[in-house]
């Protein structure tokens, strides 16, 4: 069965374009307003959502994201909301979803029950912020039983040998981070982006998208010059959190996403 992930990609070569993939936290401000989100994203040209789970310690994340997670958490947020809401966006959503989420949190939870839940809620991977390869065997059979996408990242200080380590059994695609450092807004591209992403494309077949920092259309045009996708969270995220009115927020975040979209197309 082809998962969603490798369907919308495969569309995107078709119409030649590269993808845009986006990040948020579920929950903030609460699961009833990420639930309007999530098909609003789609619906302005969203090709892939990351959809955070709120974790108490993200150390990958910045300021932004780590202040969402505290939001979500504080409005009761949890995995079984989170998939609760994934199985009844599903019938009416045709973009993949992936879980992002940290280790602890989903081994609270159970990895073999929540790679089953993942798979009747219409997830289509997982992104494990804190697994390290030489534990990846602690998920890894169940998401590939469940044709379920586990999404490596790589970062410039990969080197070259770990990189295809990592990417053996990877799936869906390759989260290039731009940068050194944590989530969060940037205003420029870092100077080496090009070369960096030209040696991650020839370690391996899948799709590179490139994020972390990457806030305005031009950013987003210029690292997809070099990458098969884009991905923005921080600056998705900060645009909902200064909008108090839900309403607006949703609105607000749709229109950023089809900006990008336009940059991207």
């Amino acid at each position: 069965m082809n998962n969603r992930i490798d369907a919308r990609f495969a569309a995107c070569r078709a119409a030649n374009r590269k993808a845009l993939v986006v990040y948020v936290t579920a929950g903030d401000p609460n699961l009833q307003v990420t639930e309007q989100l999530i098909p609003a994203l789609a619906a302005a040209g969203a090709d892939i959502i990351e959809v955070g789970v709120p974790f108490s310690d993200p150390m990958a994340d910045g300021p932004v994201i780590q202040a969402a997670s505290q939001r979500a958490l504080k409005a009761g947020t949890n995995l079984a909301g989170i998939l609760a809401m994934g199985e009844r966006l599903r019938p009416q959503l045709d973009v993949p979803l992936v879980l992002f989420s940290y280790y602890n949190v989903l081994l609270q939870y159970g990895v073999e029950k929540l790679a089953e839940q993942s798979a009747q809620a219409g997830i289509d991977g997982w992104l494990v912020v804190d697994v390290p390869d030489e534990e990846a065997a602690e998920i890894e059979p169940s998401l590939r039983s469940r044709n379920l996408h586990r999404i490596v990242l790589l970062a410039p200080t990969t080197p070259p040998a770990r990189a295809q380590h990592l990417l053996r059994d990877a799936g869906g695609f390759v989260y290039y981070i731009t940068v050194t450092g944590v989530t969060g807004v940037r205003d420029r591209v870092a100077d080496d982006l090009a070369a960096n992403l030209s040696q991650a494309k020839q370690l391996t077949a899948l799709p590179v998208c490139a994020g972390f920092g990457v806030s305005t259309p031009d950013m987003a045009k210029a690292v997809a010059a070099h990458a098969d996708g884009v991905v923005v969270g921080s600056a998705l995220v900060k645009l909902i959190a200064d909008e108090p009115d839900p309403r607006l927020a949703v609105a607000k975040a749709a229109d950023f996403v089809r900006s990008l979209a336009a940059a991207l197309r």
